[in-house]
């Protein structure tokens, strides 16, 4: 049963899909009490997806991309501050510090700080022109400079410069993905599934340029271009950067909590101090279908452990963050999912033949013979089966599993 105190202050801060989604854990938990969402940007909670895809290209605005509406925050009664910082966290008398030098007394507090894009010391990244991609106001920065013809060069070939690679093709620019290492989506995928994209970028238009290790950005004021390790220039009108994100950590520091890779939590969202949790980019965390604690950066994690601590911070004990991890991607029409977290050297079985184009599986399973991921191109139904299989523990038939003539819902019930 959640505490109802209507006496009791809770602050979240971070105005992010994690923290849109904390606070209605905590309203949903029955909590009565004062609720602070605070937040840097100049709008409500939003998802962030979007903004790589169709609001990039135009096809839909940034408020489509809103959790909720105003009038929601207003029902609920949710102290929503805009364009407000948190400067520090004083523990020892539980208040908020904003950076304005106001206090906010809190009971209990919920950090979802998210995270910010890494930026490469490479010479040339302070030039106009050179963009990166997380908020709102970045998504609308690229677009404008999106115009029909723009050179544009995405330095990273993960989802993001994909996905800006694709919106950029859609709307008549050049593009050219630089990634560094020797397959796209390295992080992610196989080198085989990786490879794969390339190949459906290039057919696309793209320039994709693997093992491309950028030296330095070129121009006086604005970017004029890329170059490249091995001497090569790449002309660009435009650069967007898209080599991963960084969480920030920077309050939770000052304020003494257990930090590595993140804020540690529980798999309820508690942090080092009992009064204090932490949802979204920011956490490490445990998850019991990986070895040992994580972060991930992903829409599922933002808003399925955001619910679990806003409900825990509201008194509910019987709630626990422990999906199965997941992730995906649109890229050019196509849809990628990823299921599972598998390490090391795992088994793969493919379903469906890459060479005939989209629609096939690749099965990862351990050396027990589980399954422990799977990566779908316009196969969401198999990422489905294959999610229930992690969570069962399922040893299934790498024949059978290779055969798309089987079923996968015979192949999760044992069937097959």
């Amino acid at each position: 049963m959640a505490d109802s105190n209507s006496s009791q202050t809770f602050v979240v801060i971070g105005g992010g899909q994690a923290g849109g989604r904390a606070v209605e854990g905590i309203r949903k938990a029955g909590f009565d009490g004062h609720v602070i969402l605070l937040s840097e940007e100049e709008r409500a909670p939003y998802e962030r997806p979007p903004l790589s895809k169709e609001v990039l290209t135009g096809a839909a605005e940034p408020d489509s991309a809103a959790l909720r509406t105003h009038d929601w925050y207003e029902d609920q009664k949710i102290d929503l501050r805009l364009s407000t910082r948190a400067g520090r966290i004083d523990r020892a008398r539980k208040r908020v510090v904003l950076q304005d030098g106001q206090e906010l007394a809190y009971d209990r507090l919920l950090l979802a700080t998210g995270a910010q894009p890494k930026v490469p010391d490479f010479p040339g990244v302070e030039l106009a022109g050179v963009h990166v991609l997380r908020d709102v106001a970045d998504c609308l920065a690229i677009r404008d400079a999106m115009r029909k013809g723009a050179r544009v060069a995405l330095v990273g070939g993960g989802y993001i410069g994909l996905e800006v690679a694709a919106a950029a093709r859609k709307l008549g620019c050049e593009a050219t993905v630089l990634e560094a290492a020797s397959s796209l989506m390295r992080r992610q995928v196989a080198p085989e599934l990786g490879d794969w994209y390339a190949r459906l970028h290039r057919d696309h238009g793209a320039d994709v340029r693997t093992e491309a290790e950028v030296s330095r950005l070129l121009g006086s004021t604005h970017v004029e271009g890329v170059e490249l390790a091995d001497g090569t220039r790449v002309d660009a009108d435009l650069v967007v950067i898209g080599v991963g994100i960084q969480p920030n950590v920077e309050l939770a520091l000052q304020a003494g909590l257990e930090v590595g890779d993140g804020i540690e939590v529980d798999d309820q969202g508690r942090t080092s101090d009992p009064d204090i949790f932490a949802a979204g980019d920011v956490t490490r965390h445990p998850n019991p279908y990986t070895n040992g604690k994580l972060r991930l950066e992903s829409w599922q994690n933002a808003q399925n452990q955001a619910l679990v601590a806003g409900q825990t911070m509201a008194g509910v004990a019987d709630v626990r963050h422990d999906d199965v991890p997941w992730f995906w991607s649109d890229q050019h029409g196509v849809n990628l999912q990823m299921v599972g977290m598998p390490s090391g050297q795992p088994r793969q079985v493919w379903r469906g033949d890459p060479e005939q184009g989209a629609g096939f599986t690749l099965f990862y399973l351990d050396d027990q013979g589980r399954l422990i991921g799977a990566n779908a191109v316009d196969r969401p139904a198999d990422i489905a089966a294959a999610r229930r299989m992690i969570e069962r523990g399922v040893n299934p038939d790498p024949d059978k599993l290779a055969d798309p003539d089987v079923s996968m819902k015979k192949l999760l019930k044992g069937q097959a």
